[in-house]
């Protein structure tokens, strides 16, 4: 079965390399250029661990390629995967306007049965506008099916998720585009959930705002927690042995991030004002995630009391480990608001200091980029942790105790034992523990 990826972001590179570990002839896409190029030569633009190796693998095998003439792509492929961006608007609406030039591009260019699935994340009923655009554009009067294949790809984990789902949900309106998606996923019979379009394309959005309000519910109860004896990761732990809670997304910290439970949230709840349906619920889950990084501030600002010409070293700032990514992040929201307390900032990130360059370039000694979490705490006033990479969660605090000005810890993700901090020396807040 031959298939064609357009868009070869995190979503559609990921997609690519894994249906053509499937055994299918896959080729790729983008109007990017030197990313097709890049990507052609076994190079991936992003970190993400595993999928460089993967890429090269099937590279090599010859079932894999990429090509920038999306004509082509479509004309030579049996199956479509629409992985281009939907990017999020002010109102929380999706830009649908890549999708829509897609389906354009697809009608012009029908010459015979595609099959067109939606990959990226979008609102429920987008299916019904892309079988519209094409059947309004399309120059034969060709069959076609549209399609919903939602991906629940975890950044850091992407490649383990893609090979081995615990579903694979498509959504469909014909037998014909079921036999073709199932036939596809044939190694994951047992996962797959056939469903019809909207509900697949509900169940991405649905998803995600359930485990976003579950991190959410876990920072309001360590709130409480702060006000009492209480300790929020044992509050956690006693939830999760509740088969019916679970224990995961039961973290206390500075929130969740990145690309997609923002995003999703948002769009959710615009989804939800468009057709008629109170979702005030997530605009709280939003609103305390929000707030989480004006309560860290508040915990420097406690410990410093004025923090003009402080310098606070930032330990992380890709929004979770294992992934460069800085979408949505919570370094961010600290930066920007430390930044207008005239704090002086030394940063550090394994994987996420070049993207991190692209909103905050290095200006000395306002914001300085450092080259090891040592070097970041050179001085400082105050260290903070933003994200719980393994370099992070291993520091030698001994060798930070050398390093720092004022021996004082503020634990944004909860990855120190308090009473071991303390017992070195430090001034050690963390999030919902005493």
């Amino acid at each position: 079965m031959k298939i064609g990826i357009i868009g070869t972001g995190y979503v559609g590179l990921v997609s690519a390399v894994g249906l053509a570990e499937l055994g299918h002839e896959v080729v790729g896409t983008d109007k990017v250029a030197e990313k097709i190029e890049k990507i052609s030569q076994g190079n991936v633009p992003i970190y993400e661990p595993g999928l460089q190796e993967l890429l090269q693998a099937n590279l090599r095998r010859g079932n894999l390629s990429f090509t920038a003439d999306l004509t082509s792509t479509i004309a030579t492929s049996d199956v479509l995967f629409v992985c281009v961006n939907t990017p999020q608007r002010e109102d929380g609406s999706a830009d649908m306007t890549y999708v829509e030039g897609v389906s354009r591009k697809i009608a012009e260019n029908l010459n015979q049965y595609k099959l067109i699935v939606e990959k990226s994340t979008v609102p429920v009923r987008t299916s019904s506008w892309i079988k519209r655009t094409i059947s309004l554009y399309r120059k034969r009067d060709v069959d076609f099916d549209v399609a919903s294949n939602p991906e629940f790809l975890r950044e850091g984990a992407a490649v383990s998720d893609f090979l081995h789902p615990d579903r694979v949900i498509i959504g469909v309106e014909s037998e014909r585009a079921r036999e073709i998606l199932v036939k596809i996923y044939e190694r994951f019979q047992d996962r797959i959930l056939v469903t019809n379009i909207d509900t697949a394309e509900l169940i991405k959005h649905a998803s995600n705002s359930f485990l976003a309000m579950k991190i959410s519910y876990i920072n309001l109860m360590a709130d409480l927690c702060e006000r009492t004896d209480a300790d929020v990761e044992q509050v956690a732990q006693g939830m999760g042995l509740d088969e019916r809670i679970g224990s995961r997304f039961l973290r206390a910290g500075l929130g969740y991030g990145g690309s997609c439970f923002p995003k999703d949230v948002r769009a959710l709840i615009r989804i939800g004002e468009d057709l008629g349906v109170d979702l005030n619920l997530l605009k709280e889950v939003d609103r305390i995630n929000f707030n989480c990084v004006n309560k860290t501030v508040d915990r420097l600002k406690k410990a410093l009391w004025i923090l003009k010409d402080k310098k606070i070293a930032l330990l992380g700032l890709a929004f979770k480990p294992e992934t460069d990514d800085i979408r949505n992040a919570p370094s961010i929201g600290l930066i920007e608001r430390l930044r207008e307390e005239g704090a002086l900032l030394q940063m550090y990130d394994p994987q996420a200091v070049e993207n991190m360059k692209t909103l905050f370039p290095e200006k000395k000694p306002e914001l300085v980029y450092a080259a090891s979490p040592y070097d970041a705490l050179k001085g400082a006033n105050a260290a903070l942790i933003v994200t719980e990479w393994d370099e992070i969660k291993d520091l030698d605090l001994k060798q930070a105790k050398d390093q720092m000005e004022n021996l004082i810890l503020v634990d944004g993700r909860n990855v120190f034992n308090p009473a071991a901090v303390r017992k070195m020396g430090f001034e050690y807040s963390s999030v919902g523990r005493k």
